[in-house]
């Protein structure tokens, strides 16, 4: 535990970096039109394997669609919106979704005690680290760090992502911390906590 909040730490001055854009919402959400047939007009999909945009943090989602531009991070229809974006529009999506408020989800019942209890406490036994370590005790995340905002997430969409860094198919994550968090994770502790966050709020 006391590696993982160090490397943290640094990630959290390292992610800092450079001063971005100031995003302008008003301008954002003219320019999110061509968003919206995934992700909703206010930023909350209503497919769940499409991440809802809404109320997550600026810092967080310029961040990524900076890494789809870049191809840092990889999925093709991503890759072709982010495409003709310049960070001043990046900035300004950013900051037009983040001003959003993210509808509420409900978890299964039957999943929230093993949920709660890795993202809470993780496993000690496999070596499992603490969602809320870095995400935050309600799921807020922390946008100085660039750490996602998870409170309320699609399951389907959380659970994607978890194996996908936990095959490497996707790595734009800072130092491989969710790389090396989602290695450990069993499928049944990922499905667990993707409807623990998708409850949260």
């Amino acid at each position: 535990m006391k590696t993982l909040l160090l490397t943290a730490s640094l990630a959290a001055l390292v992610a800092v970096g450079p001063v971005q854009a100031a995003g302008d919402a008003a301008a954002g959400k003219t320019k999110s039109a061509v968003c919206a047939g995934c992700h909703g007009m206010d930023g909350n999909s209503t497919n769940p394997v499409w991440p809802k945009l809404a109320q997550q943090h600026a810092s967080y989602l310029a961040k990524e669609l900076a890494d789809f531009k870049s191809g840092a991070r990889q999925d093709p229809i991503m890759a072709g919106q982010a495409a003709a974006l310049n960070p001043q529009d990046m900035a300004d999506l950013a900051a037009y979704f983040s001003s959003q408020t993210v509808s509420p989800g409900q978890a299964d019942p039957a999943q929230v005690a093993l949920g709660e209890s890795i993202f809470k406490a993780g496993n000690a036994a496999s070596g499992v680290s603490a969602c809320a370590a870095c995400h935050g005790p309600t799921g807020a995340g922390n946008p100085q760090a660039k750490f996602p905002r998870l409170a309320g997430q699609h399951a389907p969409y959380v659970v994607k992502q978890l194996k996908s860094f936990r095959s490497g198919q996707r790595s734009n994550d800072a130092g491989k911390m969710m790389r090396n968090v989602a290695a450990k994770m069993t499928d049944a502790e990922i499905d667990a906590v993707a409807q623990y966050v998708q409850g949260l709020h």
